[in-house]
């Protein structure tokens, strides 16, 4: 038995959802300036529009196809990801940008098991030397790499 493809219509509208809120917030609040002097608002606005239109065209993709009727909506690579997301946002500040980044790689990882330790490790320690070379050294931001709270 064949029906629709739940999780691409169900991606596909909240991708578009998110993408015309931003769009429509940016321009809201705001200035969008002119083709000459771009204003604060317009790479929001555009970036908005584009991820509505890839969630328009996820959407078409899902509603055109078919999928069985075994497969079902996965709720636990999501809620990692947004757990490891979280993380990093509370762990930046008092533990620096190494320890977020290797909490988020880590917890992140949970979302699919098919990443072995060494790997893993392998991957916070370029990911943390990626950081340090990015924004630390190439854009010069005071980010502390390792702090301690106390």
């Amino acid at each position: 038995m064949y029906s629709r493809n739940i999780r691409d219509i169900v991606t596909g509208l909240f991708l578009a959802t998110l993408g015309l809120w931003f769009a429509f917030y940016s321009i809201a609040h705001y200035g969008r300036g002119t083709l000459a002097r771009i204003g604060e608002g317009a790479f929001p606005a555009g970036a908005g529009v584009l991820l509505a239109l890839v969630g328009l065209l996820i959407f078409a993709g899902g509603w055109s196809s078919h999928a069985t009727a075994t497969s079902r909506l996965q709720l636990k690579p999501p809620i990692f990801i947004i757990i490891g997301t979280a993380a990093f946002a509370l762990t930046i500040k008092p533990f620096g940008l190494v320890p977020a980044i290797f909490l988020v790689t880590v917890l992140s990882s949970f979302a699919d098991l098919k990443v072995r330790v060494p790997g893993l490790l392998m991957l916070c320690v370029v990911l943390s030397g990626l950081a340090y070379l990015v924004f630390v050294l190439g854009l010069g931001l005071l980010i502390p790499m390792i702090g301690w709270p106390l």
